[in-house]
């Protein structure tokens, strides 16, 4: 961890040198074909292995993480690729070590691990190397010196997790340097250890988890206490939409480690080790044990926790208005009882779910600024998205960044040799 930097300051510093692309995605997204000619540029020679990892919607489970909860989450059809090749003047077991990221004109070169995180303009080095590290902690074989080249059409500022992509492709990169293969599972605890450790982002399994397991047309179910995953499958008639406030807050880092601390402070009060242990029943009989901003926390919690099954069998069911449903109750708890919404995101939710094309909206990720979920059918275009958020354009003054997203299959390496 770096010392001194708040976590969140740290993530949101750490990806711009990486992630060129911001809205809409750029017209020709990276490919095999032009990741490996941009490696040839650089390095001068072809890369060794192309992987990919895509970025991740949280469809819903708001804050029930850490809190020993279920989520679920949809890997989505943007990505980050790296190509990877051995450095031919490293010696055994040693760098150099040379980093390029499709956005810069720069190479970084480090002669072996510099033993401290890396600010400015290189700090996106530290996702990469945290996993380069994180291998030997696993003690899974990695390269002494190698070559790596990151590119991406995750655009920046989005909330999709573009980190965790990065870490995941960087990691299935270098280990297919040393011929190794790893499972999702170790995969996305390689992904979240390289963060929480070496980046010092205390983030939970979601967003690895995700990236790692997703499939086409698939959610990915993660009971967040073992952690174990499944997949569930999604209707293919559904869309996603992402609608991008672009809102900063610069008191976020308090508000994230306030509400941790009351819902940590909830379950003591109620017994209980996680607010995830609790059904809504046993919270409502107990509720009174506690004060009425840390009762509304919990519940949130607990009540969240339980929509996330409820959705997994309204999903079963094939009923998408009761999914859409559960997907706005998720937004209302989150806007009056977890208090980490914002009024233009419960605007934009507002505006969205009287749509007819729309089943249900909410914020996703952290919340307190940053994007709303719509879940859609087959007739909800961009036209009809910026006509239904004409009140927003003249509330706030701008318009929403809009994004179309779709199911993707999970990190994968894509070529060797």
């Amino acid at each position: 961890m770096f010392p001194g930097v708040s976590f969140l300051a740290r993530r949101r510093l750490a990806l711009p040198g990486v992630f060129r692309h911001r809205w809409p995605p750029a017209v020709n997204p990276p490919t095999s074909l032009t990741v490996s000619v941009q490696f040839q540029q650089t390095f001068g020679r072809a890369p060794a292995v192309i992987a990919r990892a895509p970025g991740r919607i949280e469809f819903i489970g708001n804050h029930t993480d850490y809190n020993g909860g279920a989520v679920l989450g949809a890997a989505i059809d943007r990505y980050v690729w790296a190509a990877a090749a051995s450095n031919p003047s490293a010696s055994p077991g040693a760098g150099p070590m040379r980093f390029h990221s499709a956005n810069s004109a720069a190479t970084l070169e480090l002669p072996g691990d510099p033993g401290t995180g890396l600010t400015g303009a290189d700090s996106w080095v530290n996702y990469p190397l945290g996993v380069w590290r994180s291998l030997r902690d696993f003690q899974l074989p990695r390269p002494g010196g190698f070559d790596l080249l990151i590119d991406s059409n995750l655009p920046a500022g989005a909330g999709l997790s573009s980190s965790a992509a990065l870490e995941l492709a960087s990691a299935l990169a270098l280990l297919g340097l040393e011929g190794a293969t790893i499972s999702p599972g170790q995969l996305a605890g390689l992904g979240r250890h390289a963060e929480n450790k070496y980046v010092g982002v205390p983030c939970g399994i979601l967003d690895q988890g995700t990236s790692a397991f997703g499939r086409a047309g698939q959610l990915v179910h993660i009971d967040c206490r073992g952690p174990s995953f499944s997949t569930v499958p999604f209707p293919a008639a559904a869309h996603f939409w992402i609608f991008n406030t672009r809102e900063k807050h610069a008191l976020i880092d308090g508000l994230y480690a306030a509400r941790h601390r009351e819902c940590m402070e909830a379950a003591a009060a109620l017994g209980v080790a996680l607010l995830a242990d609790l059904t809504p029943a046993q919270f409502r009989a107990a509720e009174n044990k506690l004060a009425p901003v840390p009762a509304h926390r919990a519940r949130h919690v607990v009540e969240e926790h339980a929509r996330v099954h409820d959705t997994v069998a309204a999903l079963a069911r094939g009923d998408l208005a009761a999914v859409g449903r559960l997907l706005t109750a998720s937004h209302r708890s989150s806007q009056y009882l977890f208090d980490n919404s914002t009024p233009a995101l419960d605007q934009l939710v507002d505006l969205l779910t009287v749509h007819p094309a729309v089943y249900g909206a909410r914020l996703t990720g952290g919340g307190f600024g940053g994007a709303v979920m719509a879940l859609t059918n087959e007739t909800f275009t961009e036209q009809e998205a910026l006509r239904a958020l004409g009140p927003y354009v003249a509330a706030h003054g701008r318009t929403p960044d809009i994004l179309h997203l779709l199911t993707a299959d999970g990190a994968q390496v894509i070529r060797r040799g």
